[in-house]
């Protein structure tokens, strides 16, 4: 068996030279036509199935935009192409591999397949999403990539085993139990510090041009009357605040002292849960902020954070069980770089 390895330097650069030939901002020249003919060459085997320059041609070149836009100059742009070129020559890799686990009869189970109604439905879903529900867009798409239906079709099952296989990969990993939540919680502490917060409710009233402090001050103080005497902050948001948010009763959601002005974080961050500020006369305006909530500063409570800690350790679990499951494909197949 032939274990998988980076792609020797000759190749990568032949690569990189094909890609060379697209028309980008930093490789304004085309690469000389005899270079082309190693589009037909091929990267690595795996398993009975060749992957080509062309197949890694295709994952790539959407990508390229991108990189270029986050390449600062030609050499960064040449390490991160040549970096992508690995991630997906290994992806490629790492498919056949899978597809090849899927279909490999395991003690006391019989051969896996994916039912030919599946392939079928996804097949017509592909052509109403992609092709508009025109067959003919679709044979002529095929026939621009030199590929028969029941050459398509197959990669299309290749996809739901990749899918389902990689699925069932993150399921076996659902289960965490309450010590590892909580050794979890322990050694990263600081993660869960929270700032100063308020769940804000706000009602403004705009200033315009021939507005006095005065008239502002008497439409607030009539307002600040009416909430004093009982009738909800929500309801008379929605009634006459003039801010953006009106609809939603002014409900800004949680703020930090740092996201507000001085002059509104100062009085809101006195009060407590479910009390008002007197009217706050600025330049825009009157303004009255209500907390619904509050939060005080200080390391949140494991049982606030627990499915937090839950969800960052599946997520890890899943990956480092994804990796290991990946080794021992790549272990057990047989993988040729060219």
């Amino acid at each position: 068996m032939t274990h998988a390895r980076p792609v020797v330097r000759t190749l990568r650069s032949s690569l990189a030279f094909v890609l060379a030939a697209l028309p980008c901002a930093l490789h304004a020249a085309q690469a000389p036509e005899s270079n082309l003919s190693f589009a037909n060459g091929i990267v690595a085997v795996a398993e009975e199935k060749a992957i080509t320059v062309d197949d890694i041609r295709r994952e790539i070149m959407p990508l390229i935009p991108a990189l270029q836009r986050e390449a600062r100059n030609e050499k960064e742009f040449n390490e991160k192409l040549e970096a992508l070129q690995d991630e997906k020559i290994q992806d490629q890799i790492d498919r056949v591999l899978i597809v090849k686990d899927f279909y490999k009869e395991k003690e006391g189970e019989g051969k896996r397949s994916i039912p030919a109604s599946y392939i079928d439905n996804q097949l017509a879903e592909t052509i109403i999403t992609q092709f508009d529900n025109d067959r003919s867009k679709f044979l002529a798409h095929l026939r621009r990539q030199g590929k028969t239906i029941r050459e398509f079709r197959r990669e299309l099952e290749e996809d739901m085993i990749y899918g389902y296989m990689r699925s069932q990969q993150r399921k076996s990993q659902s289960l965490i139990s309450p010590f590892k939540v909580e050794t979890y919680y322990n050694e990263n502490k600081d993660r869960f510090f929270q700032d100063d917060q308020v769940h804000l409710r706000l009602i403004q009233f705009n200033r315009t041009p021939n507005s006095t402090d005065a008239e502002l001050s008497s439409k607030a103080e009539m307002v600040y009357a009416r909430l004093k005497g009982g009738e909800s902050f929500a309801d008379i948001a929605k009634e006459i605040s003039q801010d953006t948010r009106r609809s939603r009763g002014g409900d800004w959601g949680w703020q930090k002292r740092g996201d507000l002005r001085p002059e509104l974080s100062d009085p809101v961050f006195a009060l407590g849960k479910g009390e008002v500020t007197r009217p706050i006369l600025m330049a825009e305006g009157a303004f009255i902020l209500y907390v619904e909530d509050r939060k005080f500063a200080g390391t949140q409570p494991l049982d606030e954070v627990r499915d937090e800690i839950e969800r960052i350790l599946v997520q890890q679990m899943a990956r480092s069980s994804q990796e290991r499951w990946l080794e021992r494909l790549r272990r057990n197949g047989y993988v040729k770089h060219f």
